[in-house]
């Protein structure tokens, strides 16, 4: 058997390669970014041509860097950026439009129409979401209604739709030559189109959408015994290997977390926060604002489901300070600036740049800086914008423990923002429980991998993925509880100031 598995992770900002080993160990990886599009205010667009060049640039220059090959390579999986939609005409290959990313708040006025005439309550009822322009289903439509010749190129079954694991995975396979169109029950459950009991297309969903069915991807397990496909000779791995695994990104860092119990959670911190609670079977509905959601299906099993509170900027509110505002010059340096001062001095940063997610919903809200005197300094907001990121997953932890009556012991994290141990340590500070980190914090890809390896028999079964599992550092909370509950509460209240804008 080959000695290893590879995982495409193609996220908002860049698109990465790993291969892993069979103690789950990270044994080469190259990653690349990709442009943010932003044609007004509230639009967010990638190049889906840009994605697919960078993944096969990725691929190529790991194994190049590794010296492997195809041969080398026991299972491919893949993870993606979820809800991001691609529309593209299967003969030509080539996109009707770029891709309409999850941040775009385009289709606020698609959502508001849902909501009022009580198709909203459907959609919650069948799929665990609630209408919002986060989901792919009102961005298909937007797509439909607003680029020529797209909707009747779909009704004679030449446009198809896709989230980005969906149009990477078809390149992989053959593109115009018979690419594979296929995606997995995490992502197709992002859409507001699959119905959570029968994991499968909604007519009446489609319907509200005005979405033809042709367009759409056969749904299959998150982990695939048979394999969805293999890569073709000619493509960037040179050679065929079986795509056995698609996750979408949130639900393969879940997996990556080895969160299989009930009760078990993680929480990533990337370019939003992604806090997934591992309920089983069982498909909780939330009274919170949290959605219901698919963590995983490996092969013919019964799913497993998972209550996702999800929270749209985090980490690019620090880009935000590099990018946009110069305050630093690398994501990096945040922490150090933040470590000049021993608070934010009373500024509270509300990063509402695409609305609020969980658990607010609130489309109409935009960001905010509220407790500004001519005390504070740069590093103020800096510290600021760290402790929003914490203050955000405080809101969603609190909506777990109502929906579910799990109080954490612990949580897990993973992703880019963990490198910053200030923002951890205000994480276990602000929440009151220790924080974790892996000693792997790419768990996202790690996730795709072990999927991929479970369904390939890389791996025996997930007690074995279990027992790799290892911690790298843990947090313990400092704050006193007066003090913890003060600053949230000064949080609660600037979050307030954040509605009503659009």
């Amino acid at each position: 058997m080959p000695e290893y598995v590879g995982a495409v992770d193609q996220g908002t900002t860049s698109t990465r390669f790993m291969i892993f080993d069979h103690d789950g160990a990270e044994v080469a990886k190259f990653q690349l970014e990709h442009q943010q599009i932003l044609p007004r205010a509230g639009w967010v667009e990638h190049n889906p041509i840009e994605i697919w060049t960078r993944t096969a640039a990725v691929i190529q220059t790991t194994l190049q860097r590794a010296r492997l090959h195809a041969q080398d390579i026991t299972a491919l999986g893949l993870t993606n950026q979820r809800e991001t939609t691609v529309v593209w005409n299967r003969r030509t290959g080539r996109p009707y439009h770029n891709a309409i990313v999850w941040q775009d708040t385009r289709t606020d006025r698609i959502a508001a129409a849902l909501e009022s005439d009580g198709r909203g309550d459907v959609i919650r009822d069948r799929t665990g979401l609630r209408p919002g322009a986060y989901f792919s289903g009102g961005k298909i439509q937007w797509i439909l209604e607003n680029v020529a010749g797209v909707r009747e190129a779909a009704e004679r079954g030449e446009a198809v739709f896709g989230t980005t694991d969906t149009w990477t995975l078809w390149h992989l396979t053959g593109g115009v030559n018979g690419g594979v169109h296929v995606t997995d029950v995490t992502n197709a459950g992002r859409t507001m189109l699959m119905d959570l009991e029968t994991l499968d297309w909604d007519d009446e969903l489609l319907s509200f959408f005005g979405i033809p069915r042709p367009m759409l991807p056969e749904i299959r397990p998150s982990s695939e015994p048979a394999a969805y496909g293999t890569t073709i000779p000619y493509g960037p791995l040179g050679g065929e290997v079986p795509i056995t695994a698609i996750l979408g990104d949130q639900q393969a860092a879940t997996v990556g977390q080895v969160c299989f119990s009930p009760g078990e959670a993680k929480n990533t911190y990337g370019t939003g926060n992604f806090l997934l609670l591992n309920t089983g079977t069982d498909r909780v509905r939330s009274r919170s604002g949290l959605l219901t959601t698919p963590a995983y299906k490996i092969g013919d099993r019964p799913a497993v489901f998972a209550l996702e509170g999800s929270i749209a900027v985090t980490g690019s509110a620090v880009q935000w300070l590099r990018d946009q505002l110069h305050v630093i010059t690398s994501a990096p340096q945040s922490e150090a600036l933040a470590r000049q001062v021993e608070d934010s001095g009373g500024m509270y940063f509300v990063p509402a740049f695409s609305g609020l997610f969980a658990p607010y919903w609130r489309p109409d809200a935009r960001g905010a800086i509220v407790g500004l005197s001519r005390f504070n300094t740069d590093a103020h907001l800096a510290r600021a914008t760290l402790e929003a990121i914490c203050y955000q997953s405080r809101d969603v932890v609190e909506a777990m423990r109502r929906d579910s009556g799990v109080a954490l012991d612990v949580l897990k994290v993973d992703g880019g923002v963990t490198a910053n141990d200030l923002c951890m340590q205000l994480q276990s500070d602000i929440l009151g429980v220790p924080v974790s980190r892996p000693v792997i914090t790419e768990t996202t890809a790690l996730g795709a991998a072990y999927a991929a390896g479970l369904a390939a028999g890389y791996w025996r079964d997930l007690a074995e993925l279990r027992a790799h599992w290892a911690e790298d550092r843990r947090w313990e909370p400092t704050w006193s509880e007066e003090r913890r509950e003060e600053a949230y509460a000064g949080w609660r209240k600037a979050v307030t100031r954040a509605f009503d804008w659009a």
